[in-house]
């Protein structure tokens, strides 16, 4: 069989399967040219889900007739001017949109340039040019998606669902640049130079209204900067649609940092629930390789670990920052005021700890190196005199009483605080256990266990971590990995773990396995030892407990993502008993 070249109409067809995969794929391209010619206003239509018409109307800067010919030719850009691909600072680039576009559909483009005498209108079935009465920007519209490849378009959900896929690129596209203003088929608006926050509400939702943490940190060594909002973990979604991340501007959906989020909430959500976010990582474009895929929704990061670590560090420095903060702050107060007779309950212990009840040998009891706290002590005991009644201004404020032997009841300054005793008392037992020395047993005889290859050296990329875990492997010839040291008490299907492990390195570059175990292990114990609904508490505990709990990182939720306290205002309870 002969070697023959392509013709130019097959090739872009071949190009428009890469590049357009269905309406939501044409909006993308035709959104992210638009913002590329410095539109602050962008109006997309759409007709039976994109099926017959698409239409973005913009007000950037338009064409002229030479740049409105060369724009449907194969590889042609305005996006490189220096030639240079590692130096991509655009929305979009790769050459292929509007002729892969044009070959699969029927495609209009009426554009004006400043200075130019009219405008010009491109028929992209003929390539013919002529003068257009249109005034300002570009109009591009797209009828009869796969006209021309009916093949594709039998394999099109129903519009609804494609109109889905179309509102969820807008939104992205609408997070990344708050400057500007989209609306969607007169329905979805949003207006430019809207407010970050005010724009994630609208995108996800009233319900994240206060309920959102800010974050904002700069990496010198590598000149990486990540900011915006993350969840509080009692906010959460059963799937990663509010999830919104963003490099140097452009929207991704990329694995280091999904595993980066999953890994900083670890602790403090459920492995099947997600966290919402809408973060923006900034470095210097030669960092990161934009350029990877046709959809351009994947990066390459020159040092992924790095960026995977920064990440992780910020997010989890967001997340403790709960009460802890406001009791840092009191305590800075008490000490510059302390003529004003304003007090804090003292430091001290935690009074309620896994170590006051007797348990079976177990994985926790030989993780912590060391206890301080005398089992045959009850906690009673200990809080005798300890209670302080000028808690008011406390974050959790003064203890009133106790409803079901459940839930505490307390009143501060904002209004009425109901805490669920277990969920608290199970977060100050697992920060407790967590902050620990990780006692470990070095075995007599290495633990081998055998794997494929390729999977040895994917686990052996990441020992270094694993052994900050208690965990010390180490190659043992092709294919098989020896443990040396492991965790006290932790017996495992070690071929499974490795497994899941050697899976997780290659599919997101790093695997947090290890770290999941460990935490289900100390998340099991903490919840097992805790005080349980159903126990009577005295004013002095129940005080010790709230006081614990604004000490203690992550303190507004339990191991398991559940809310540790609620705080119902003064001007609720007054709507509720008809006081406005």
């Amino acid at each position: 069989m002969s070697v023959r070249v392509l013709p130019d109409f097959l090739i872009n067809q071949i190009a428009a399967g890469e590049v357009v995969e269905r309406p939501a794929s044409v909006v993308k391209e035709l959104v992210e040219n638009a913002l590329d010619a410095g539109a602050d206003q962008i109006i997309i239509d759409i007709v039976d889900g994109g099926r017959t018409m698409i239409s973005v109307i913009d007000n950037g800067c338009g064409m002229n007739k030479q740049d409105l010919s060369n724009s449907v030719l194969r590889h042609a850009t305005s996006k490189l001017p220096d030639d240079d691909l590692l130096n991509i600072n655009f929305m979009g680039f790769r050459g292929e949109a509007l002729p892969s576009i044009a070959s699969v559909s029927d495609m209009n483009i009426d554009t004006f340039r400043n200075g130019e005498p009219n405008g010009w209108c491109l028929d992209a079935n003929t390539n013919e040019i002529r003068p257009s009465a249109w005034e300002s920007g570009t109009r591009i519209r797209v009828s009869n998606l796969f006209v021309k490849t009916p093949a594709r378009l039998k394999f099109l959900n129903s519009d609804k669902s494609e109109m889905l896929a179309v509102l969820d690129v807008v939104k992205r596209l609408a997070m990344a640049r708050v400057d500007v203003g989209f609306v969607l088929n007169d329905k979805w608006r949003f207006p430019k130079n809207q407010d970050l926050l005010e724009r994630i509400i609208s995108v996800m939702g009233e319900d994240v209204r206060g309920q959102m943490l800010p974050v904002d940190a700069t990496s010198s060594s590598s000149q990486m900067r990540i900011h915006g909002y993350i969840s509080n973990p009692t906010l959460r979604r059963a799937s990663s649609v509010d999830q919104y991340l963003f490099v140097n501007g452009r929207p991704v959906k990329d694995k280091v940092l999904v595993a980066a989020l999953r890994a900083a909430y670890m602790d403090v959500m459920h492995a099947r629930e997600f966290p919402l976010c809408a973060l923006y990582l900034e470095m210097p474009s030669r960092n990161v390789d934009v350029n990877v895929s046709p959809a351009k929704t994947e990066v390459h990061f020159l040092e992924p670990t790095h960026v995977r670590a920064f990440i992780i560090k910020t997010l989890r420095d967001v997340l403790s920052q709960t009460l802890n903060q406001n009791v840092s702050q009191l305590n800075t107060q008490n000490t510059i005021e302390q003529d004003n007779g304003f007090k804090l309950a003292p430091t001290r212990q935690t009074y309620f700890s896994a170590s006051n009840i007797q348990s079976e040998n177990s994985f926790a009891r030989s993780f912590v190196a060391d206890t301080t706290f005398n089992n045959n002590v009850r906690p009673a005991d200990k809080v005798e005199n300890v209670f302080e009644p000028d808690a008011f201004d406390l974050p959790l404020g003064r203890v009133i009483g106790q409803l079901n032997n459940k839930y505490i009841l307390a009143e501060n300054k904002d209004g009425f605080v109901i805490v669920d005793q277990h969920a608290a008392h199970e977060r100050i037992t697992y920060e407790k256990l967590r902050k620990h020395e990780i006692k470990t047993q070095p075995l007599l005889a290495p633990i081998v266990v055998k794997l494929k290859s390729e999977d040895a050296e994917s686990v052996l990329v990441i020992k270094d971590d694993l052994k900050q875990c208690g965990l010390q492997i180490d190659s043992f010839g092709d294919g098989a990995i020896a443990i040396f040291e492991k965790p006290v008490d932790w017996d495992l299907n070690w071929e499974k773990c490795f497994q899941e492990i050697a899976d997780e390195v290659r599919a997101y570059g790093h695997s947090s396995r290890v770290q999941e175990k460990l935490h289900l292990k100390l998340a099991n114990y903490a919840c097992h030892h805790s005080v349980r609904a159903g126990r009577k508490l005295n004013m002095a505990e129940m005080d010790a407990l709230l006081r614990d709990i604004e000490r203690t990182e992550h303190g507004g939720e339990c191991n398991h993502g559940r809310p540790v306290y609620r705080v119902i205002p003064i001007s609720k309870l007054d709507e509720m008993f008809e006081r406005i």
